[in-house]
């Protein structure tokens, strides 16, 4: 069913959000941001004209908002195409033995695991960036630097989720806004603020930034503790049997109070495939808290569509 031509920038701009029904929330708030920055640098660019005029004039060159739907779909699918990794080789019917250590062959899973130990840095930055800017800020009110370097504070908060998001999107794959949300047109700075603070995701970008912390510390201490266990179960059995062999010296592999079974041929072999499990169970779980995190930096981050 065709619509009439939108005369308003905003009414093309809801007209193009609903053409974009059903997509990547990213890709909407992306969608959105560039043809607002592109409606309003022709309004500006023609003082004399109404928008309904500049809109009527520029139809055959930007398009109409069905259009311009139709493009970023197609960009969109040619994007991640070039973008995702090959799928390895599979049988007709896999086994589970296969479906449990292919994770090996997963390069998001050795991403998302560096992600988990990179996650402790970064939640820690981001965590002491929020505390000082709102203390500071808080602090500020009452002088004349206050509410610019609030507005500073927010305009930084905003480019560190943006780089948030393009870190989670190179390691999981899945979209997140490029593009931060457009400030609309021009108005007062007490216009500006008010629709600022009024906006939900101002503050869930400041719930992000705090409660990556805690996550941080709990990914962190996951991947760690896996390593630890898995590579020392491996490790040790092998160095043991090499010092029984007389090719390793001076290395002390087991501590006092360890078991007399696992000294045995049978206790090491079991010790080393149970660091196998351990290190392949640690892959999965790598994967899958990347694809929970990116949940939730998308639920937080990007403007609901």
């Amino acid at each position: 069913m065709s619509r009439s031509a939108a005369r308003s920038i905003a009414e093309y701009l809801k007209q193009l959000s609903e053409a974009l029904a059903g997509e990547d929330p990213a890709l909407v708030q992306d969608a959105l941001y560039d043809a607002e920055e592109y409606l309003r640098a022709e309004v500006a660019s023609h003082p004399g004209k109404s928008e309904a005029d500049v809109l009527e004039l520029i139809a055959s060159t930007y398009g109409a908002p069905e259009e311009v739907a139709t493009a970023y779909r197609d960009t969109e699918v040619k994007v991640k195409a070039a973008l995702q990794q090959p799928p390895p080789r599979r049988s007709a019917s896999p086994s589970v033995w296969r479906k449990f250590f292919g994770v090996f062959l997963d390069a998001r899973a050795y991403l998302s695991l560096f992600y988990m130990l990179l996650s402790l840095i970064t939640g820690t930055l981001y965590f002491t960036f929020v505390v000082a800017g709102l203390s500071l800020s808080a602090g500020f009110a009452i002088l004349i630097i206050g509410i610019p370097f609030f507005l500073a504070f927010i305009a930084m908060t905003r480019a560190l989720s943006l780089g948030e998001g393009r870190l989670l999107e190179a390691i999981t794959g899945e979209r997140m806004p490029r593009r931060p949300l457009h400030p609309g047109p021009d108005a007062g700075w007490r216009s500006r603020i008010g629709a600022m603070l009024s906006d939900a995701r101002t503050w869930s970008t400041l719930a992000y930034l705090i409660v990556m912390l805690p996550l941080g510390i709990i990914y962190f201490c996951t991947a760690i503790l896996g390593l630890a266990f898995g590579l020392s179960c491996i490790t040790a059995p092998v160095v043991d049997t090499l010092q029984h062999l007389g090719w390793v010296q001076g290395i002390s592999v087991y501590g006092p109070g360890i078991p007399n079974w696992l000294t045995t041929p049978l206790g090491s072999i079991v010790q080393f495939f149970l660091g196998i499990f351990l290190l392949t169970a640690l892959m999965h779980v790598a994967r899958g808290v990347g694809q929970m995190h990116v949940r939730l930096a998308k639920a937080l981050l990007a403007k609901p569509a």
